[in-house]
């Protein structure tokens, strides 16, 4: 009775957690996305050039890739009486929601990329910290599902952009962009209110750490981990699973972020479809992946995290190579709703693993970073890459193209799984 009791708690401590992070994930995207649907506009009235904007609205990309670790790293080296996390929220969400107010504001281009690139930059700086809570206070076992409604409400603020866009922008485009900085102001007030991360789990194992390192005299208590040696640690360590997966994650990436980017060229050049017919091809594999999200999350803690996202790369290859045989419109849709569906597999995942793969709690927001570093270059590189080689084969085979990334990742993760196999990476973990 006493075991069931502590059992209903812990539940209950785990869909309140991942509730707040859900909340603070849904609000930051809600302006991401409303960000990419706007500014690309705001950009219009001052440059012609698409390359130009194209290169401008990359900008938080590329911040990220470099931004992200330094600051997952600075908050796990962060010990306050809220906790490690907390106060960062506190501060940057509140400063995020102020300059995503000043964006249309602006009124010269170079008032205009200074305060995008300022928001890009707090947005940046804070985005692995709200997401690192998730392993802070979720034992290994169950992050996958947590992740998995976090993934969710990521993918719902599509919809809360869409209709902000749709009831707002042409009578009122300024008060527009007061809806997603005002949710982002809520969910500070709420996680500031309700969550002390000094009380995870997480956190406490780091206390223990850094007492246990102390007394053993190899190094100062409140001594900082950095950043290098992280990195220098997962290099030269003989078991290569960690940068193996990452490497993965950037392979998958490429594919993923190729096979949104690329799609309505695609389907203007080989399916003779309009701009708008083509560009509402991916729709439907939105409403797929959101549907598959929690469903795989329950898989991966059934049947083991590396074989659930080998599996759903598995169905994301099979889609493409199906719509690269039949190229019409109706099976390039199904293809996409495959790829939907199989790329939950992998994204709900990926970075569950990498989080129980970490050598210590310390150093969990760094490994958030580290994950964005790999996901986000592969977002940078994959349309590229793809791109490149439509221009030398063709337009024809650029679904064959994205499958051959596929197999790449599949085959990592693959070989993850072997070196994985014999390890004592505890129960449920991978």
């Amino acid at each position: 009775m006493a075991s069931a009791t502590r059992t209903e708690i812990r539940s209950a401590g785990t869909r309140r957690i991942t509730f707040y992070v859900a909340l603070a994930v849904f609000a930051q995207e809600s302006t991401w996305n409303f960000y990419d649907n706007r500014v690309p506009e705001l950009l219009r009235d001052h440059v012609s050039s698409a390359a130009v904007i194209g290169l401008l609205m990359g900008m938080d990309n590329l911040l990220g890739v470099f931004i992200q670790p330094y600051m997952g790293n600075r908050s796990d080296n962060t010990r306050t009486a809220w906790g490690r996390r907390i106060p960062y929220l506190a501060v940057m969400m509140p400063v995020g929601a102020a300059l995503f107010l000043l964006i249309p504001q602006a009124t010269s281009l170079g008032w205009l990329i200074l305060v995008i690139f300022l928001y890009a930059l707090v947005m940046n700086s804070f985005k692995p910290v709200s997401e690192s809570l998730m392993p802070d206070f979720i034992e290994p076992a169950r992050r996958s599902r947590g992740n998995a409604a976090v993934k969710i409400a990521s993918a719902l603020t599509t919809i809360v952009a869409a209709l902000v866009s749709l009831l707002l922008v042409d009578d009122h485009p300024k008060l527009a962009f007061a809806v997603p900085s005002g949710l982002m102001l809520v969910a500070a007030a709420v996680l500031v209110w309700r969550v002390r991360d000094s009380r995870s789990a997480a956190y406490q194992a780091a206390l223990a750490e850094d007492e246990a390192s102390a007394a053993t005299g190899r190094r100062e208590a409140n001594a900082e981990v950095k950043a290098r040696v992280i990195l220098r640690e997962l290099v030269r360590d003989p078991d290569r699973s960690r940068l193996l997966l990452i490497i993965a994650v950037f392979a998958f990436a490429s594919a993923w972020f190729a096979s949104r980017s690329l799609m309505t060229p695609y389907g203007v050049e080989v399916l003779g479809l309009s701009d708008g017919q083509a560009g509402g091809l991916t729709l439907p594999s939105g409403i797929t992946y959101i549907l598959a999200a929690f469903p795989v999350a329950l898989l991966a803690e059934r049947f083991g995290r590396l074989r659930v996202m080998v599996a759903g790369m598995a169905v994301f290859a099979i889609g493409l190579l199906l719509g690269a045989a039949v190229q019409t419109p109706t099976v390039t849709m199904v293809t996409l709703c495959l790829g939907g569906a199989g790329a939950a597999g992998f994204i709900i995942n990926a970075v569950v693993v990498l989080w129980n793969l970490a050598p210590s709690s310390r150093v969990l927001g760094t490994y958030t970073g580290l994950y964005t570093v790999g996901w986000a270059s592969g977002g940078i590189a994959g349309p590229a890459l793809v791109g490149l080689a439509v221009d030398i084969t063709g337009w024809h085979l650029m679904l064959l193209d994205i499958a051959v990334l596929t197999v790449i990742a599949i085959l990592l993760v693959v070989r993850i799984d072997r070196l994985q196999r014999g390890n004592d990476t505890g129960e449920g973990a991978l």
